[in-house]
């Protein structure tokens, strides 16, 4: 058996979850595995998970279980769970979902890139199997297309992955003066805002695995209503992109100098 990783004090990983049932033990056990600390931001679930995941940790000070009352979606849940950590002394979070989709192996990769260069958002390239909805691969392009507009294709590989590194400060700073970043929206909205804020952004590959239904697999993701809510997104990041077109310009020549 593998010795359990040592505690860092300026980066954790950051799961919300809601109604995610056993995959969430899983995801928080493999996670845990390759990092601590673990922190697990419950959104107001009804299955009984978060009180379960508490009493499956209750020995393991690597994992903290942050109970909210009630859902408010997944970016508020990743703003408590920020606001939190950084009480705690926090400077990064890598978050990840809570469903078992995302490559736990590779977190100690992404931590490291974040240690070498604490300005930069680390994004993750989603690596699709055979399991992925081609909808939903496909449809993820017409996103990323106008990510990349939105920031003049400044480096956003992939928009809608949330499995990331992101320096806590910014992207808190980012959340608490917008109404927004709430909900579905969140991943988009954080991607295109704090490349405006100037973050440097380095992307690496994570591996991607829908589960089915019989395997234990849960979505929350409703295709007419969560396109809905990116179309409106990226109305309100196109306003803001034609005010911050001049700054973006010029920054994109100076990239290209280099």
């Amino acid at each position: 058996m593998s010795a359990a990783p040592p505690a860092s004090s300026s980066h954790l990983v950051l799961i919300p979850s809601y109604n995610t049932g056993p995959k969430l033990f899983a995801t928080v056990a493999e996670a845990r595995a390759r990092w601590n600390p673990v922190w697990v931001v419950i959104d107001g679930s009804t299955d009984g998970t978060g009180a379960e995941l508490q009493r499956r940790t209750a020995d393991d000070p690597g994992v903290r279980v942050l109970l909210l009352p009630e859902n408010q979606g997944k970016g508020a849940a990743i703003l408590a769970g920020l606001q939190a950590a950084a009480a705690s002394g926090f400077t990064h979070a890598l978050t990840m979902d809570s469903d078992g989709q995302h490559e736990a192996a590779v977190i100690p990769g992404f931590m490291a890139a974040s240690q070498r260069e604490p300005r930069a958002m680390i994004l993750g390239i989603p690596i699709f199997d055979a399991s992925a909805p081609r909808l939903r691969v496909e449809g993820r392009r017409v996103s990323n297309w106008w990510a990349n507009l939105e920031t003049l294709w400044l480096g956003i590989n992939d928009s809608l992955c949330g499995f990331r590194v992101y320096p806590i400060a910014d992207l808190r700073a980012v959340m608490e003066k917008s109404r927004w970043m709430r909900r579905f929206d969140f991943d988009v909205e954080a991607a295109v805002r704090l490349t405006w804020r100037g973050l440097d952004l380095v992307n690496k590959r994570v591996a991607i695995r829908y589960f089915r239904p019989e395997e234990g697999g849960v979505s929350h993701f409703r295709y007419g209503r969560d396109n809905l809510l990116l179309a409106g997104m990226h109305a309100r990041l196109m306003l803001g992109f034609l005010l911050r077109l001049p700054a973006l310009l010029l920054r994109r020549a100076r990239s290209s100098r280099h």
